[in-house]
């Protein structure tokens, strides 16, 4: 019974964030972030500033789209990101343009094992775009002209990640971290962070006097 409790709470948890567009900077991340900070006040918000310099890298900024999609000269429209956000390639540029199938295809990804699978693709750190589709759809796409449109922005704003930390007797520590960047694949980005939820909570009850001190970690990327 306890562990279909524990189940069902993981579930329950995983599904709050699973369709938000989460990205490594913007809104729908923080908000993801703000489930777990929900649940355990011992979360604290870390953020870096874009254009801040972080070891080698510098902080991005953020990527806001508010629509995409692919429609054909007949008025259908294919790949369309308001229907799931893995039509869209991560951090693609605002683009609008009239193409004919062939060039088109040139930016379209897809999965050839998995035909029935739209694949994640991102462009962080180029000035690209494009557009995912399962392989089914794009056989069956039919010829004509096409209309491309990705309305999206790029804003100086924060890249955030979120810490707990646990005091025990000693400063040496048990580290846990995930990933919660990666939009629409529970299995890649909400299992990591719902389990470490769980077990900061187990931490908290079963060792409130604990030898070693644990340090809890969701971050993008």
């Amino acid at each position: 019974m306890k562990d279909n409790i524990q189940g069902e709470r993981m579930i329950k948890l995983a599904k709050k964030p699973f369709p938000l567009n989460r990205s490594i900077c913007g809104p729908d991340i923080r908000k993801s972030f703000g489930f777990f900070q929900n649940n355990h006040k011992e979360f604290k918000r870390i953020s870096f500033k874009s254009g801040e310099k972080v070891f080698d890298w510098i902080i991005p900024n953020e990527w806001i789209i508010h629509d995409g999609y692919i429609e054909h000269e007949s008025g259908k429209r294919f790949a369309e990101f308001k229907k799931n956000n893995l039509h869209i390639v991560g951090y693609s540029i605002p683009v609008e343009l009239i193409m004919d199938k062939k060039s088109l295809l040139k930016k379209i990804y897809t999965l050839e094992n998995q035909k029935d699978s739209i694949p994640y693709v991102t462009s962080y750190y180029s000035k690209d775009w494009g557009f995912c589709l399962d392989k089914n759809t794009l056989d069956k796409l039919p010829d004509g002209k096409y209309k491309v449109k990705i309305k999206s922005e790029f804003n100086k704003g924060t890249l955030d990640l979120i810490e707990a930390k646990i005091m025990g007797e000693h400063d040496k520590e048990i580290f846990f971290s995930s990933y919660l960047c990666h939009p629409s694949m529970a299995n890649n980005e909400l299992s990591g962070p719902v389990l470490i939820n769980e077990i900061l909570s187990y931490i908290k009850k079963q060792y409130p006097n604990s030898k070693y001190t644990y340090r809890f970690v969701l971050l993008p990327e």
